[in-house]
C-alpha cells in the first residue's frame, strides 16, 4: 500500500516486520541497520527508511525498549520491534537511524537507547537523525561544534547542546547525517546509503 494510503487510512494498517530476510548485496554478508522506535514516532520517518534500506539490500532491525512489542505512530501505523535495546550490539550494525515525532522525547530518557547512540558514534558508525530525532544526538552529547539540522522547533536545543544549526535539507558532519522533516526523506536516505557504502 502506498504511503498516501497509509496516511489516509491509519486504522487499517498494522506493520510487522520480524525476521524478514534480505538477499546479500553482491558478495558481502548482509549488513544491518538499526532503526530506533518508540511510541508516537512520525510514521513516514519510520516507514520510508525501513523500505528504502531494505530495497538497497540491508537488513533493517527495528530496536525498541522491548522486543516483539508493537509501537504506535502519530498517525496510527503500528510497527513491531525486532530487538530490545538491551540486545542491540553496535558491532552488529553499519548505521543507526533515529526518526522524529514525539518518539525521541521518550527515547532520550531511556539510558540504554542514549548509550547506543554514544557507542555507535565512538565507532564512527553512520548515525542519521531526522526531525525531532536530533534530540537524541543532543542527549548523547555528540554534536558539540558539529553542523546539524532538525525540525525548527528543536533548533535552540541543538544549539544549546553545542551544535551549529543549519536550516538545510541535509547536513552531513563526518558520520552524522541530519534532516529537518518528512519532505527531506529522499535526500536523507540517499546520503546515508552513500556514507555506508563509502565507509
Amino acid at each position: 500500500m502506498a504511503m498516501v494510503d497509509i496516511m489516509k487510512n491509519p486504522d487499517k494498517i498494522i506493520c510487522s516486520y520480524n525476521d524478514r530476510k534480505i538477499a546479500p548485496r553482491e558478495n558481502k554478508m548482509t549488513e544491518k541497520i538499526f532503526l530506533l522506535i518508540e511510541n508516537e514516532y512520525r510514521d513516514e520517518e519510520i516507514i520510508y527508511p525501513y523500505y528504502r534500506f531494505r530495497e538497497a539490500g540491508y537488513e533493517v532491525k527495528v530496536v525498541g525498549p522491548e522486543k516483539g512489542k508493537q509501537y504506535r505512530g502519530k498517525y496510527g501505523t503500528f510497527l513491531e520491534s525486532d530487538l530490545a535495546i538491551s540486545e542491540a550490539d553496535p558491532d552488529d550494525a553499519a548505521a543507526l537511524i533515529i526518526p522524529g515525532g514525539n518518539a525521541p522525547d521518550k527515547m532520550r530518557i531511556n539510558k540504554d537507547m542514549v548509550d547506543l547512540v554514544k557507542k555507535m558514534n565512538l565507532q564512527q558508525k553512520v548515525i542519521g537523525a531526522i526531525c525531532h530525532g536530533g534530540w537524541m544526538l543532543a542527549e548523547a552529547g555528540i554534536i558539540k561544534d558539529r553542523k546539524v539540522t532538525g525540525y525548527i522547533s528543536i533548533a535552540t536545543d541543538l544549539r544549546n547542546a553545542g551544535g551549529v544549526y543549519l536550516d538545510e535539507e541535509i547536513v552531513v558532519d563526518d558520520n552524522i547525517v541530519t534532516s529537518r522533516k518528512p519532505d527531506d526523506l529522499p535526500a536523507f536516505c540517499r546520503t546515508i546509503l552513500e556514507l555506508i557504502r563509502n565507509s
